[in-house]
């Protein structure tokens, strides 16, 4: 199990001392090139072919298909050739073409010359960090280590603080550590030794409908459901692990209610499902994951969740992320993954990228506020969409002026606004493929943000660090094409959320399952943080540590302890996200 890092400096023996200043092993006459063997995940390296040489974190789905686009390209890979070589002679001969056609979870780096490329899948289910400094650039799976590049010196970027409070995430580019940039999902960078950078998209979602689609009529909403039915089976048996049972993370809901009708449906090994309980006196949803469970003849697993738990590991999940994410389940879900990995599984599927890929819930308020946002007289502020999106987000937008003290405030007054991370996505410039259609912007928004920068990420980096590969059936780059192409009436059928999904996959369970409204996992954050986190939450935000690092008010945060303006929406969520802060600082060591 480990990481990678990859440095490149205008001198080669100067990026390997760079290597070596982070603690990390490097060859004489060898690409500074390393893995870091101290962190969980799948790094392999370095390994070569065609003259160039690279590490990765590389496990592949299809690699029939990239077997057979190399033999048409007239150079046959080794049939034993492992993911991460077959990644790169993929990108050597067939270049973004090649990466494109590789359906898997992937981050590569590899050395031309005096280049650096760093490639990072189309959807982000691996993470990729880089940053310059002393004439030489750092590029790692880990951000942790380069925070302890000596030659960086970086601190926390407080654009950064504001866009996390916002997001519960962060939705971009930028990362806590001043300097340190994320490569973007479906983008390769090529670095030079000169200091200059080279993007290209090779891979971004697109609404290519058909033109009798555009104007109101064409193929019936059972023709796309179909289709999406060939794909979701595709999806799934591509992610099943051969000669062995699965894993499927079950929580009643219908996205995850399909995986497991899909897994059972065609895996010929044991499917085992866990589910999660946070007491039987909270609404729940084991009633559905139940269900679920007896119809599709899975062995079933319900994990029991208690505060103390979550206070006890809380701290421990915080080191895990790269990034923070300021969601009540990531306890939760390290526990679902170490149920897992003890029952000697290795592959965990679950049903992440439904309501971002297809439609779900939580883009009804912005249609909603979209509908009388025009009917209202007057003129409208510029980025009042976006304003209103991240709004809906719920989270400590609205609360910063009280939240933040004022010299992080006059910080941030001539930083960019949190605004742009949304706006490419709610209003796309002119481009072939881009969305005109509210609800496909809508959800291209939460594709490239949440789901690559939240979902995607914990769940990677959670199941990782119990050596078990967690996989997304619905994340599949061909199910995501086909959800562009399907007009948005069909995703969003009067009231019905998801119906194309739903129908796709309605014969695999019962209706009760698949017409239910959806209704979420219910949390007790409010209850954790008025009992077994309150005396954490106390000592962690009111003492002397964070008072010394300035950023929250000490009167708001008292306050919201207090539970003063408990009518006030999601207030133990927004806590939450301050206390999810402080303690990775803690666990990154930034002052």
């Amino acid at each position: 199990m480990a990481r990678f890092c990859a440095c490149l400096a205008a001198e080669p023996g100067r990026a390997r001392d760079q290597l070596a200043s982070m603690g990390l092993p490097v060859r004489d006459g060898a690409p500074a090139l390393a893995l870091i063997e101290d962190e969980p995940g799948y790094a392999t390296g370095p390994f070569g072919a065609y003259g160039r040489t690279a590490v990765g974190e590389v496990p592949l789905h299809n690699r029939p298909v990239l077997f057979a686009a190399l033999a048409a390209a007239g150079s046959p890979a080794p049939p034993d050739c492992p993911d991460g070589e077959l990644l790169l002679r993929c990108w050597v001969r067939l270049g973004t073409a090649g990466i494109l056609a590789a359906e898997g979870m992937f981050a590569l780096a590899v050395r031309e010359d005096d280049h650096l490329v760093l490639i990072r899948d189309q959807m982000g289910a691996r993470t990729l960090f880089y940053a310059r400094a002393g004439d030489c650039w750092a590029a790692s799976t880990s951000l942790r280590a380069l925070r302890r590049w000596p030659a960086l010196g970086t601190g926390l970027d407080l654009a950064a603080v504001r866009s996390f409070l916002t997001f519960a995430y962060l939705p971009g580019e930028e990362t806590l550590l001043r300097g340190v940039r994320e490569v973007l999902p479906g983008r390769c960078l090529r670095l030079a030794a000169d200091g200059s950078v080279k993007e290209e998209h090779y891979w971004e979602p697109a609404e290519r409908l058909a033109a009798d689609a555009r104007d109101g009529e064409g193929r019936s909403g059972e023709s796309y459901a179909l289709r999406l039915r060939e794909l979701l089976e595709e999806a799934t048996a591509m992610r099943l692990p051969g000669a062995e049972a699965v894993g499927v993370l079950l929580s009643g809901g219908v996205d995850s209610s399909l995986v497991t009708a899909l897994a059972a449906k065609l895996h010929s090994h044991p499917v085992h499902t866990y589910s999660i309980s946070f007491g039987a006196e909270l609404p729940n949803e084991l009633g559905y994951s139940g269900l679920v469970a007896a119809h599709c003849g899975t062995r079933h697993r319900v994990l029991s969740v208690s505060g103390d738990a979550v206070a006890a590991r809380l701290a421990e999940v915080a080191a895990l992320l790269d990034s923070p994410v300021g969601d009540p389940l990531t306890v939760p879900n390290l526990m679902l993954a170490e149920a897992v990995a003890g029952d000697g599984l290795g592959v965990v599927l679950n049903g992440e990228g439904g309501d971002p890929v297809f439609g779900g819930p939580k883009n009804l308020p912005m249609l909603v506020n979209e509908m009388h946002r025009r009917q209202l007289p007057g003129g409208e502020a510029e980025d009042a969409r976006e304003t209103a999106y991240l709004r809906s987000y719920r989270k400590c937008f609205t609360d910063l002026p009280d939240l933040l003290t004022p010299g992080v405030l006059d910080a941030l007054a001539t930083a960019p606004a949190p605004q742009r991370f949304v706006t490419p996505y709610l209003r796309p410039a002119p481009r072939d493929g881009r969305m005109d259609h509210l609800l496909n912007q809508l959800l291209h928004c939460n594709l490239r943000t949440k789901g690559a920068h939240h979902i995607l990420t914990k769940v990677e980096r959670l199941t990782s660090s119990q050596s078990v590969q967690g996989r997304s059936p619905l994340f599949d780059r061909r199910v995501v094409d086909h959800a562009f192409a399907t007009p948005p009436r069909w995703k969003l059928n009067g009231a019905v959320e998801k119906w194309v999904l739903k129908e796709a996959v309605r014969d695999l369970l019962p209706d009760t399952v698949v017409d239910r409204p959806k209704s979420g996992m219910r949390v007790p954050v409010q209850q954790w943080l008025g009992g077994p986190l309150r005396e954490l939450a106390g000592d962690l935000l009111l003492g002397r540590e964070a008072r010394a690092r300035g950023l929250f008010r000490q009167d708001t945060v008292r306050a919201w302890m207090r539970g003063e303006g408990a009518l006030l929406p999601r207030q133990g969520g927004k806590l939450w996200l301050v206390l999810t802060l402080e303690l990775w600082l803690r666990a990154y060591d930034i002052s």
